[in-house]
Formats: C-alpha cells, structure tokens, sequence
C-alpha cells in the first residue's frame, strides 16, 4: 500500500460526491424502495481504508465478499454476504493522468455505478460471485452494457469520455476478450 497514490481531500470530496450520485442513480434505475436498497449489504471504501489483500493493480475497482453476521449472533445461519467495492485510487488517477479528457467525477460515478449493478446482480443471483474466468469475462461486458444504459440517461457533464473510454466493451466479445484492457 505504501507508495501508491491516494485521492486527496478535494479528490475525496467529489469521489463521495460521485457515489452518492452513483448510488441514487442505481437505485432509480432499479426501481427499489430505500428498504429495498438497504437490503444490499455493501460498503465503500477508497485505497486509505483497504487492506493489503484488497489492494490489486490494473482494475479501477474490486469487489470482495464477506460473511457479514449481526454481533450479538454466533450462529453461523445467521450469515449474509457483505460486499465491500474496494476502490483502487492509484489506478484511477493514473487513468486520469493518461488519459486527460477523463474526468473524476463522471469516471468514478461510471465505475461505482459499475460495481453496484455486480453487487445487485449477485444479490439477486442473477450472477455467481464464484464464476469461471469466462463467465466473469461475460458478466463484465453484460455489466458494461447496463452500465451504460444506465448512465446514457443520466446526462452527467464528461461522461461522453468515460463512454469512449469503455468502448471495448461494446460489440461482439471478441472485441473484449481479445484485448489487454483492464475492465
């Protein structure tokens, strides 16, 4: 963890802006009440809060599950999975740096928007977290799509980058698996 780049205060600021906008478009798009919403066992967390296991290279975001479990239970039946998005910040500032038309509030408002349709469809069993490698392949361009979808109504101002950024990921799956790109 030592020596890669974090999000400082002002980048911190519009990332939680950017989740809070990701979250509500998501749940929108969904159409779940707020219980319904909560329902989601999930959390957060940016490169300062992950642990060393949970710090990877090349993709923006990660997604860890958990066995979650009320504290006043021992119960092993008492269990839920708890997802935990684990935002690379290193990976995404060097994006940005690379790729200067990006933009870090609609880039990070396109990847969490990302990981929470995962976090939704593994939730709803749509997708096993416990995938083969092809099916992750598969359920990443499915997830793209829909992200996309999402997001194309949304309007955010510079997403239109973020759009031509992915843009592997649209078409044949060929085009994706064929490719070095990092989702």
């Amino acid at each position: 963890m030592q020596g890669l780049q974090r999000f400082k205060t002002g980048e911190l600021k519009i990332v939680d802006e950017a989740v809070a906008v990701a979250e509500e478009i998501t749940c929108n798009a969904y159409k779940m009440s707020s219980a319904e919403w909560r329902g989601h066992h999930y959390d957060i967390r940016t490169l300062a809060e992950l642990t060393p296991d949970e710090i990877v290279h090349g993709p923006f975001a990660q997604i860890i599950r958990y066995v979650g479990r009320k504290s006043e239970t021992s119960l092993k039946s008492s269990g839920y999975d708890f997802y935990k998005i684990c935002l690379q910040d290193h990976a995404i500032l060097f994006a940005l740096r690379k790729f200067p038309e990006l933009r870090l509030f609609p880039f990070t408002i396109y990847i969490v928007t990302h990981e929470l349709i995962h976090v939704i469809r593994f939730t709803k069993f749509l997708q096993a977290f416990d995938a083969s490698s092809k099916e992750k392949i598969i359920e990443e361009a499915r997830v793209h799509e829909k992200t996309q979808a999402i997001l194309r109504s949304a309007q955010i101002p510079g997403m239109d980058a973020v759009f031509d950024f992915y843009r592997a990921w649209q078409g044949p799956l060929e085009d994706v698996t064929d490719g070095d790109m990092d989702p």
